[in-house]
């Protein structure tokens, strides 16, 4: 069996953990609120931090990654992950929650999504965005599944002992884990999928020396298109993901039934993740980047007139395929335009233009909550500025033959 798929199974395991952890922040938003007394805006702006500090560090995780790989990377920041979530069953003060939340949990995440989609983008050259895809998938399943179990503990527990259970199940899972990565084929004498030639001398992989430095990429129009793309997805992807719960218990949803919306975009993910890398091997990745993102924008506008719990339902369904879909594109549009020699920074690169939109986006629809008490008018500002990134996604045009170097894609 080719290792490659070993390395797959691994980054699953640990993105479904991980994102499933940090996304169940929403079903914490209400037990935080009744325990403190705070507002919404100052109680998402934990989260808020929690994604200034993954895109602070995610260049020079993805930097790290290049040059040593995901093993130990992936190793420390899930002990910090893991350990950070135990923490904050004891906090007693909102600073408390920010700097365990927003510092110690954010820099345990950062060593997720980078390290992990650039290391299987150097193991796949064929199938590259399926196997990226059923990575990411990893991200909808933890969204079905953790955040439920989560809510189940806080009714059977309470919610300082539901940090304590999953933080545990951190600190076992991603460690373990973690000792399956390979940065890629060449440290064990292999090419990666769909490569027909050899390991270079002292292990290697031919594809990770081509393509354009990180300082050339910079000076591209296409990186910033990108990043200026992502950082509305982020702005708007984080502000459902934070907010949608305690929304729809505010329209007279049951908190199980509430819960379960995370379940419902979970699964719609997986379909997203997995169907749109399939689609961008075979098409390419630019078009159904635009189509997502405008599908995106659709389900924020009805989410913001919805009232009933099927039209509800329907918003998640609809918000979940698109959001999931347009995570391993990330990862392919940047292998396809800039090659891999650069990978993991100009990913990490994204990912900081996702953490500044998703710091700005969730601080921001709380804080026009608690002036306007309905959700209505940040949803519609949500879809506005995931549409300006469909646009800009329009814009993103190939390299000139001048500016590129030899790419593996």
């Amino acid at each position: 069996m080719f290792y490659g798929y070993v390395v797959v199974l691994a980054a699953f395991m640990i993105m479904a953990v991980s994102s499933g952890a940090v996304l169940s922040f929403s079903v914490f938003f209400s037990s935080l609120q009744q325990e403190f007394g705070w507002t919404r805006a100052v109680t998402s702006a934990a989260f808020s931090l929690n994604m200034i500090m993954q895109g602070l560090l995610a260049i020079g995780v993805g930097k790290l990654n290049d040059r040593f790989g995901p093993r130990v990377i992936v190793t420390v920041c899930g002990l910090l992950l893991g350990t950070g979530f135990v923490l904050v069953s004891r906090v007693t003060a909102v600073w408390q929650l920010y700097v365990l939340y927003g510092v110690l949990i954010g820099a345990g995440v950062s060593g997720g999504p980078v390290p992990l989609m650039s290391t299987v983008a150097r193991w796949f050259r064929a199938r590259r965005g399926v196997m990226t895809g059923v990575v990411m998938a990893g991200v909808g399943f933890g969204t079905m599944l953790v955040p439920p179990f989560a809510e189940w503990l806080i009714r059977t527990l309470s919610w300082r002992w539901s940090y304590v259970v999953v933080g545990a199940m951190l600190l076992v899972v991603i460690p373990v884990a973690s000792q399956f990565l390979r940065r890629d084929p060449g440290q064990m004498g292999l090419v990666s999928l769909g490569s027909e030639v050899t390991p270079a001398a002292g292990g290697e992989s031919p594809s990770a020396t081509h393509g354009l430095f990180f300082s050339e990429a910079l000076r591209t129009r296409q990186l910033w298109l990108l990043v200026l793309a992502f950082a509305c997805f982020g702005f708007t992807a984080h502000s459902v993901m934070v907010h949608v719960v305690v929304h729809a218990t505010g329209l007279g949803l049951s908190a199980s039934t509430a819960a379960g919306l995370m379940t419902a975009i979970g699964a719609c993910g997986v379909a997203g993740r997995i169907g749109m890398g399939s689609l961008a091997d075979r098409h390419g990745s630019r078009w159904l980047m635009v189509m997502l993102f405008g599908l995106l924008s659709i389900s924020l506008f009805w989410l913001s007139a919805a009232r009933d719990t099927w039209s509800i339902i329907g918003c998640a369904c609809l918000f979940g395929f698109a959001f999931g879909g347009l995570v391993p594109l990330n990862s392919h549009i940047m292998a396809h335009l800039f090659g891999l020699r650069a990978h993991g920074a100009l990913l990490g690169t994204s990912g900081l233009a996702v953490g500044i939109g998703s710091a700005v986006g969730p601080v921001l629809t709380g804080h026009m909550y608690d002036v306007m008490g309905s959700y209505t008018v940040p949803f519609e500002i949500c879809g506005v500025v995931v549409a300006a990134a469909a646009l800009l996604m329009c814009l993103v045009k190939p390299l000139a033959p001048s500016r590129e170097r030899p790419v593996s894609s």
